[in-house]
């Protein structure tokens, strides 16, 4: 296979084993063509290329590799490093880009450590310079923005999700299927597998625009109902604090933070959080972020760019009020 720009992202993409694409495309082509040139691969089953080459074309990738490996419903990560070195054999690329997710990590850093590759984990952002591709991450709990680039041959990333509002223009369909050979490497064997559908209109936390956050200062799981009304009114995703979770409010998929999910919505609502460095850790590079809080003195209002002091149980229900009426 030739055609390649010389300076292609490689952008590996999520898919579902019955074939649909996953959340997260859309941001990481974005990323990805405002430095270069995006050609996204996918790992589909078979008879599923045409309609994947035509969405990942939507969302701006300019050429398409779909890879239909006989193991992908058996093997859980080395069909998608197999395919990753294949892609990365014929492309040529200048970086190889993934989502910060489980999946996402798991096959880069064994496509970099197969390929001898610089990592670059949990990036909030990616650009060009003179040099090549740059990717840039928050650290130590987002007191401090570093950059990171690779010396020689492709830096492969994985991005945060919800890091990057870049999206791209959309192209015209150009699809290709991308042999690939089966390295046979140690891989977990999938057994069986079922999807099920979250029976709920909220968003996904991970990923979401709008997230609105509880924490101890709730007093119980009960008044989650209050974090809950005004996701609602928002449309907006529900998160929680470590010590929310601890103390059995909700469960620990709802948890933000550096052993939680990280996020970085475009509004970023705490309420009753104080703003422990490992909450803060999981939701600091926020676009906008509101604290409402009792205590003036709480962390959560060093990197709020908006803070109400005050009870919650009497401001959210007014803000929710006034959201409902604004909306008619």
């Amino acid at each position: 296979m030739t055609g390649y720009p010389a300076n292609s992202i490689l952008v590996l993409v999520d898919v579902s084993l019955s074939g649909q694409l996953r959340s997260g495309a859309a941001e990481l082509i974005g990323a990805a063509a405002s430095v270069g040139s995006a050609v996204a691969l996918a790992l589909a089953p078979v008879g599923n290329a045409e309609r994947l080459g035509s969405e990942l074309a939507a969302l701006g990738a300019s050429q398409v590799l779909i890879a239909e490996p006989q193991e992908l419903a058996s093997s859980v990560v080395m069909p998608t490093v197999d395919a990753l070195a294949a892609a990365a054999a014929a492309v040529a690329p200048e970086a190889v880009l993934t989502a910060n997710s489980i999946r996402g990590r798991d096959a880069a850093a064994r496509f970099a450590a197969r390929s001898g590759s610089a990592l670059a984990l949990d990036a909030v952002g990616i650009s060009r310079d003179e040099e090549g591709i740059i990717a840039h991450h928050s650290v130590y709990g987002g007191a401090y923005l570093v950059d990171s680039a690779a010396s020689t041959d492709a830096l492969v990333i994985t991005l945060r999700q919800g890091s990057s509002e870049l999206r791209a223009e959309a192209q015209p369909s150009n699809v290709q299927q991308l042999p690939v050979a089966a390295s046979g490497a140690p891989d977990a064997t999938i057994t069986a597998y079922r999807e099920t559908a979250a029976a709920s209109s909220r968003p996904e936390l991970r990923g979401a625009d709008i997230v609105v956050s509880g924490g101890r200062g709730l007093g119980s799981g009960e008044n989650f109902s209050l974090v809950e009304g005004l996701a609602d009114a928002l449309g907006g995703a529900i998160g929680a604090s470590r010590a929310a979770v601890d103390a059995g409010y909700v469960p620990q998929t709802m948890q933000v933070g550096q052993t939680g999910v990280t996020v970085a919505p475009q509004l970023y609502i705490a309420l009753g959080i104080s703003g422990a460095i490992q909450h803060r850790a999981g939701m600091q590079t926020s676009k906008t972020i509101i604290a409402i809080n009792k205590d003036p003195d709480a962390p959560i209002f060093d990197i709020a760019d908006f803070g109400v002091v005050g009870d919650i149980f009497t401001v959210v229900p007014q803000l929710v009020a006034a959201i409902e009426a604004k909306r008619g």
